[in-house]
């Protein structure tokens, strides 16, 4: 069974890149690879009980249980010491990063309070795209009484894209709503 954003890339998206870019080859059309949700939780060094909220929440947004992310150096001036939990992140691929982009762009993103798009300059040069969320209320999944405390977290958008302009297109006509 193919998801909705996997038909509208192969019905619409597709054909439409290829036309825009003149590609030869359907192997050239720039898809997504992966999408990472990176969360920072460097407050939650101290607390394990709120890392443990952290981390279920970010289960029920992605599907799919998240790493924690350890401190690399110590760092006197944060009291961090090297092996602290200071993050997590969850890297999404195949069906589940479809599900995840297409709830994404269609309920999500349409919940964020004075919204006007995503911003059209957060690409890295390379292809991809990186989004920042301020808080993971806006995720349909997440219970509103049982937050103990508003995270933000980054998504990456990894493409095969070789510039920003072909990211972007492809990121457009998934859906993104980039702001004018």
């Amino acid at each position: 069974m193919a998801t909705r954003l996997k038909e509208k890339f192969q019905n619409e998206a597709a054909p439409a890149l290829k036309q825009k870019f003149g590609y030869k080859n359907d192997m050239e059309i720039p898809k997504i690879h992966k999408v990472v949700i990176n969360m920072g939780l460097g407050d939650c060094k101290d607390n394990a009980k709120a890392l443990e909220n952290a981390v279920a929440e970010l289960t029920q947004i992605a599907g799919q249980k998240p790493i924690v992310t350890k401190a690399r150096k110590s760092v006197a001036n944060f009291k961090l010491r090297q092996g602290m939990s200071v993050g997590a992140k969850v890297t999404l691929r195949g069906e589940r990063m479809e599900e995840f982009v297409d709830k994404l762009v269609n309920i999500v993103l349409p919940r964020v309070r004075d919204f006007r798009g995503v911003s059209g300059k957060a690409f890295d040069g390379r292809g991809n795209y990186a989004l920042a969320l301020r808080d993971q209320l806006i995720f349909p999944e997440i219970n509103y009484d049982k937050v103990e405390k508003v995270r933000g977290m980054e998504i990456i958008f990894v493409t095969s894209a070789k510039t920003d302009e072909e990211c972007k297109e492809l990121l457009s006509l998934l859906g993104m709503p980039y702001a004018q």
